[in-house]
């Protein structure tokens, strides 16, 4: 008579002291103890724990730094807590920085192609 709505949530989890490199899609949500670096996309909410480090192009719903991120950004959210540091190109619709985060770089509120690198041709 009543269906209960499951939802498959998942939780991609990077400890502290591990280190991934390459292309990541993430369906669910993700917490980054360790370091990933490259292409990363997620559906979405990352969070990147105190001492973790995410490095790369990201794309996602929404990005939460309590430790570090270094690239381009392209989210609906992101939320850098007081220990937390971006830095790099950020595509946001809303943006918030707790007393003593750090961000160091540029945002537009809306995506510019800022993930869409632009190479000129060698001459």
């Amino acid at each position: 008579m009543f269906k209960k709505n499951k939802t498959n949530t998942s939780l991609t989890f990077i400890a502290q002291g591990t280190r991934f490199t390459g292309e990541s899609a993430i369906i669910g949500d993700a917490l980054i103890g360790g370091e990933l670096f490259g292409k990363v996309n997620s559906k979405g909410t990352i969070t990147v724990e105190a001492g973790g480090l995410l490095e790369g192009e990201v794309r996602c719903k929404e990005l939460k730094v309590a430790g570090a991120f270094k690239g381009k950004l392209s989210c609906d959210k992101l939320m850098i807590t007081v220990t937390g540091t971006v830095e790099g190109e950020v595509a946001s619709k809303s943006m918030e920085i707790t007393d003593g985060g750090q961000f160091i770089g540029m945002r537009v509120k809306d995506d510019v192609m800022l993930l869409e690198a632009q190479t000129e041709p060698e001459a």
